[in-house]
């Protein structure tokens, strides 16, 4: 696996990690691989700053020796370090900017979910829609605190899940034919192939200290799945 890497000092690398592959091993399956473990083959003494989602795509920090580590998770502990996510969502968004501060806890119900409860933790993630279409909405999100799956949920909470996710949404592929009116299939085609067919979410963005007191923003370009739907939503949406 050839690593994406977007910036790297001694004390840590910051990589786009690929939609599909696990952040750290899965506890209750190790068979899938994750993207700790092809570090650890170059960095044998790293660590895990935080986590991405399995299907979300993007920015992730990972600490080269335990020093670093301790400083870049207290400065995660003490909100210094900041993300931003893009997302594709269901539906065209009538707020054009806004804050959603609704607690998240566990589903007890359904293993490996999470709800907003009343009775869960505080979870604040501001958003602002960068694009309006007639049946999806690109929006930026600034997650504050960082709960579980909490922008999945937060965007599931105001109506608008994000695109073909699985738990919050209703997991479907999105298809060029499904906003196109005068959408048809090339000769040669013999089923159309979705736009996109994973979650709608990117980690595009994190900013922080570095261990020199040094600002820092690193980026991640939107992947070719999520270009390509925006795109042909520009021209069809």
């Amino acid at each position: 696996m050839k690593l994406e890497i977007l910036y790297e000092t001694n004390e840590l690398v910051v990589l786009n990690k690929p939609s599909g592959l696990l952040s750290i091993p899965e506890r209750y399956d190790a068979s899938q691989p994750s993207l700790a473990e092809y570090l650890k083959r170059k960095y044998p003494g790293i660590f895990v700053v935080h986590r991405l989602d399995k299907m979300t795509s993007g920015v992730i920090m990972f600490a080269k020796n335990a020093e670093a580590h301790r400083y870049f998770s207290m400065a995660f502990e003490n909100r210094e370090i900041h993300k931003e996510y893009t997302g594709i969502v269901l539906g065209r968004m009538t707020e054009e900017s806004g804050t959603i501060d609704a607690p998240i806890g566990e589903n007890k119900y359904r293993r490996g979910e999470m709800m907003v409860s009343k009775k869960g933790k505080p979870a604040i993630t501001h958003f602002e829609v960068i694009e309006s279409f007639s049946m999806f909405s690109v929006v930026r999100f600034k997650p504050v605190t960082g709960r579980t799956h909490q922008i999945r949920v937060h965007a599931q909470y105001i109506h608008h899940p994000l695109a073909a996710d699985p738990l919050y949404g209703n997991g479907k592929p999105v298809f060029l034919s499904s906003f196109k009116k005068s959408f048809h299939l090339g000769r040669d085609d013999e089923e159309e192939r979705p736009l996109l067919k994973r979650l709608a979410l990117h980690a595009s963005a994190i900013s922080f200290k570095n261990e020199k007191g040094e600002d820092v923003i690193v980026e991640a370009p939107l992947p070719k799945d999520m270009k390509a739907l925006i795109q042909q939503l520009r021209k069809n949406g």
